[in-house]
């Protein structure tokens, strides 16, 4: 261990922080037993951090280190609350004789803490939402806050949501660990959609002046890989191939002042060619199967599009044909708004505008600024522009991301020129 100045330290605690807190407090949930007091064991071992590493200087390990504090932490803490029950002492040396080889600590294998603690979260036994909201702040670290405004949601009702999960996994005795391989396929269904949420929360924040979070993005591929290594099930192998081939546009996503640049205008050698080819070939395995699901279709779409050497060269009677059958498979609004916007780029804007007007009119779509902007754009194709301001307007209204903002009110700049 070198010795550090203190600014050093912090920046390293900080990127610690950034990068393995959430794995931390996985495996302190397993030795511990308990969220709030594993919560409250991470805190206290980054403040210790904080007044040893200037003197004793950063570990070849930070993560192990973490963990080794955390549970001191926690024993302390137990006989602190528990100092007048006559248990608190076995229960103390359970805690300090039950961590299993600190090495591990350090290690990720398919089976570790952080794939079980996605397990324990998404349990079926809790509502969707619950689960959502628990994965997102225990196992991605988003604060109550960002979770309330991707929910749409107040920081009041998701606190108490997460509260009431945390209590059902407690008096419901829900086990911590991967399901058997027996029940595996089934718990998917419920992990599957919390993955991908999270993943897209990290590449399209919801909200806020940053349209990515890099963290989220990469920390839900690595998730979907760790799945795909414990079971090679044709939707989970189209989920990671979705969010790689969508990751692998994420540098030219935005310009260099951070402003959103569309996939037609993106500079596509900027595109990660290793992404494409690695999701290409998951979902081609997927395909081959009889098993594939949305998420494979969906993949399939984003594989179209990457190997498109240029916008005017995408293959859209093929996209078209791919959101058919998602449509069937798995029919929503959203799905049959991006096949309106498919449709328009095959048969021309008036073509997908008669479509995108319809799901508007059924009021299923009618506060989400993307419909709204894609018939805004429709309308500007057409030089409707009087309309288009219009529904730019409207989707100016409803949007909450700052780059999406900022992107709508050029159109509506470039359109009173």
């Amino acid at each position: 261990m070198a010795v550090l100045n203190s600014e050093t330290v912090q920046r390293r605690l900080e990127e610690t922080y950034r990068d393995e807190s959430r794995r931390v407090l996985a495996t302190l949930i397993r030795l511990i037993g308990d969220f709030e007091l594993a919560e409250e064991a991470l805190h206290e071992a980054f403040a210790a951090a904080l007044k040893q590493w200037p003197e004793e200087g950063i570990p070849d390990s930070p993560r192990a280190w973490l963990v080794s504090t955390g549970r001191f932490k926690a024993i302390d803490v137990i006989r602190r609350r528990r100092r007048h029950e006559s248990a608190v002492d076995e229960i103390a040396r359970e805690l300090d004789e039950g961590g299993g080889d600190p090495a591990d600590w350090a290690d990720d294998r398919v089976g570790d803490d952080h794939l079980r603690l996605v397990f324990t979260c998404c349990h079926p036994s809790l509502s969707m939402d619950a689960r959502v909201a628990l994965t997102l702040r225990e196992v991605c670290g988003l604060t109550t806050e960002e979770i309330a405004s991707a929910f749409l949601s107040s920081s009041a009702t998701l606190a108490q949501r997460i509260v009431r999960a945390k209590k059902k996994i407690r008096s419901a005795g829900i086990p911590y660990q991967v399901p058997g391989r027996r029940d595996l396929p089934e718990r998917l269904d419920g992990v599957l959609p919390v993955i991908y949420l999270v993943f897209n929360e990290g590449y399209s924040a919801s909200s806020g002046e940053t349209l990515v979070r890099a963290d989220l993005s990469r920390e839900a591929i690595r998730l979907g890989r760790l799945l795909n290594q414990l079971l090679p099930n044709p939707e989970v192998q189209g989920l990671l191939a979705l969010m790689l081939l969508n990751e692998s546009r994420r540098r030219a996503r935005t310009d260099d002042t951070g402003d959103l640049v569309l996939l037609e205008d993106q500079d596509r050698t900027l595109w990660d060619r290793q992404m494409i080819a690695e999701g290409v070939e998951l979902v081609e395995s997927a395909l081959r199967s009889r098993g594939f699901g949305p998420y494979a279709l969906q993949a399939a779409i984003a594989a179209i599009h990457a190997e498109a050497p240029s916008a005017a060269e995408t293959d859209w009677t093929e996209i078209v044909g791919l959101y058919g059958v998602l449509r069937r498979l798995a029919p929503s609004p959203v799905i049959e708004l991006n096949r309106a916007v498919a449709v328009a780029m095959r048969d021309g804007p008036a073509a997908g505008l008669e479509l995108v007007e319809a799901i508007l009119e059924n009021g299923e779509l009618g506060d989400y600024h993307l419909a709204h902007a894609a018939r805004a754009d429709l309308l500007r194709r057409m030089e409707r522009y009087g309309e288009a301001e219009a529904a730019y307007r409207r989707a100016m209204e409803l949007a909450q991301q700052g780059p999406e903002k900022k992107f709508l009110q050029k159109r509506l700049d470039q359109l009173q020129l």
